[in-house]
């Protein structure tokens, strides 16, 4: 028995209920057996009054145990307790065969609040004294009067360690429930936390590759009509009209990742058609030549490769333009057996990508982190060759079969 009793359930509470029952139901036959037996004799019997004050005390002092905080936090308490009654229960065994039965309930009693193998012995002990003092009531003794206690002693171990099994295995269940419950919210937390982490970063590359690069090219063209205004007024229209056109195209992309839709870019065409778009339109707002080639039969590919390819040459691009230098770039789009790449090659002044800063709030930097993040969502490689002024050479290569966790990332 554990120091500390579990707190009852309906079950339990309605079983302590009964035990109580049953042990007053006894003692008061044991009295009234003594006052009928009396009855027939002038004298009331030479044991009657003892007998009721016997099971009097008795019932007193089993009454007391439930109501005594002691009894339900300690063993010691409660063996004590015990061994109170049983003591009171042994003066009435002597004084009534009628007591013989109260041993029964005390099975129950000792089984439950005692150690297992203390519980066996006192068990044992009671059906004894029970057996010893029915047949001193009867002065004789025969095989019959033992069945009885000891059928009762065998019945109450049965029923005590099997509800004990049940209730073991009931508060084991009870903790996989709970152990369960608590891993399926953990669970659901951490999904939820991937979940907004997994929105955040399509956010960051949508805006970095989108509004960021959309507003640095605005800032460049902007620049271009300032420096033509007071010689070359019509250059300088022409730079703010396609400064106007960039914030309206931004826009709309803008409103398109939000909602988490398919760029306008490639809305009516293909992802061959929408590159060499952007290289026309590269080419006519920044003053370089950006060319577009298209290697092998185009395959169909999904949302998510199209998304990516399209963001990784806008970003390589809008690099190329604002840090660059370069006259020319080339664009190329390869359909091969197993997987699709996007090569995108300029002629500007390099840079050594073993000593490029961290990425920072302030100064940018965050393009290749954006590419190799799209890349590798989708389960492909991306490199980067380039020297200081030898130009550089960015190529991305992506399986036509994406993860399938990562799949749906990008899908409108």
């Amino acid at each position: 028995m554990n120091n500390a009793a579990p707190a009852l359930t309906p079950t339990t509470g309605t079983l302590a209920w009964c035990l109580h029952l049953l042990i007053i139901g006894l003692l008061a036959l044991a009295v009234g057996r003594a006052l009928t037996a009396g009855r027939a004799v002038a004298d009331h019997g030479p044991h009657t009054g003892w007998i009721i004050a016997t099971a009097a005390v008795c019932g007193l002092v089993y009454a007391a145990g439930p109501t005594l905080p002691s009894v339900r936090r300690s063993q010691r308490a409660a063996a004590l307790w015990l061994g109170t009654v049983g003591a009171c229960w042994l003066v009435l065994l002597v004084l009534s065969p009628d007591a013989v039965w109260v041993a029964f309930p005390l099975y129950f009693l000792q089984l439950h609040l005692l150690p297992r193998r203390t519980a066996l012995a006192a068990v044992a002990a009671t059906a004894a004294a029970a057996i010893a003092g029915y047949a001193a009531h009867q002065h004789s003794f025969s095989p019959a009067m033992a069945i009885g206690p000891a059928l009762g002693a065998a019945v109450a171990v049965a029923v005590v360690w099997g509800y004990q099994a049940l209730y073991r295995e009931s508060e084991h269940r009870r903790r996989l429930i709970e152990e369960l419950t608590a891993t399926r919210a953990d669970l659901a937390a951490a999904q939820h936390t991937a979940g907004v982490l997994a929105e955040r970063d399509r956010l960051a590359r949508e805006i970095h590759d989108t509004t960021a690069q959309g507003l640095a090219s605005i800032q460049l063209l902007l620049r271009a009509a300032d420096r033509a205004l007071p010689h070359a007024p019509e250059n300088a229209a022409r730079y703010v009209d396609q400064a106007r056109q960039a914030a309206v195209d931004n826009l709309a992309e803008a409103r398109r990742f939000v909602a988490a839709l398919t760029p306008p870019t490639l809305e009516g065409t293909t992802l061959a058609g929408a590159l060499e778009r952007l290289c026309s339109t590269t080419s006519a707002r920044h003053g370089i030549t950006a060319r577009f080639h298209l290697t092998g039969d185009p395959a169909p590919l999904t949302t998510a490769h199209e998304v990516a390819l399209l963001r990784i040459a806008q970003s390589a691009l809008a690099n190329t333009v604002q840090h660059a230098e370069a006259t020319a770039v080339d664009v190329t789009l390869s359909c091969l057996d197993e997987h699709v790449s996007l090569d995108v090659v300029d002629d500007g002044r390099g840079f050594a990508p073993a000593l490029l800063p961290s990425p920072d709030p302030e100064t940018g930097g965050f393009g290749l982190a954006a590419m190799r993040a799209r890349t590798q969502a989708l389960g492909g490689t991306l490199t980067i060759e380039s020297d200081p002024g030898h130009g550089t050479a960015l190529a991305v290569q992506l399986p036509f079969t994406p993860p399938v966790a990562t799949e749906p990332e990008d899908r409108p």
